[in-house]
């Protein structure tokens, strides 16, 4: 079975890189910075469904884009996880929190509508990212 970003990911982020494992897409939600990883593994939901190999890489991405949020943004808490509640495609939301955000301290999902990014804006953050994350940034915004 070939691998697809679920069409739900696709229309709220944005395409940042492509890591070993992962697809990182920016999500199109201006309040926070925060970005999701897609393995590109076809017909997986869980993270126990993944190789231990792949396991150990997710974790070893999930690291790698954490940081890359910090050394663009203050982070007071990285908050990283795996829902799965309304997309079933495996993913994992890694969001730089900052005390006295928009949801602050509470989870970000329902807490405030998702605030588009100026025009353009969304792109270079995607390639700034992309350059933390020492890849080419891939895709443009639709």
């Amino acid at each position: 079975m070939p691998f697809h970003i679920d069409p739900q990911l696709e229309r709220d982020t944005c395409p940042v890189a492509d890591l070993p494992l992962s697809a990182v897409r920016l999500m199109l939600d201006a309040n926070y910075p925060w970005l999701v990883l897609v393995p590109r593994r076809a017909g997986r939901v869980e993270i126990h469904d993944l190789p231990r190999h792949d396991r150990i890489a997710l974790i070893d991405e999930i690291d790698l884009a954490g940081e890359a949020l910090r050394s663009l943004a203050r982070v007071d808490k990285l908050n990283v996880a795996a829902l799965g509640n309304q997309v079933r495609q495996l993913h994992v939301h890694v969001v730089a929190r900052q005390a006295g955000d928009r949801a602050w301290p509470k989870p970000v999902w329902g807490a405030a509508p998702a605030r588009p990014y100026p025009a353009g804006e969304a792109e270079a953050l995607a390639s700034r990212i992309a350059g933390r994350l020492n890849v080419t940034r891939i895709g443009r915004i639709q």
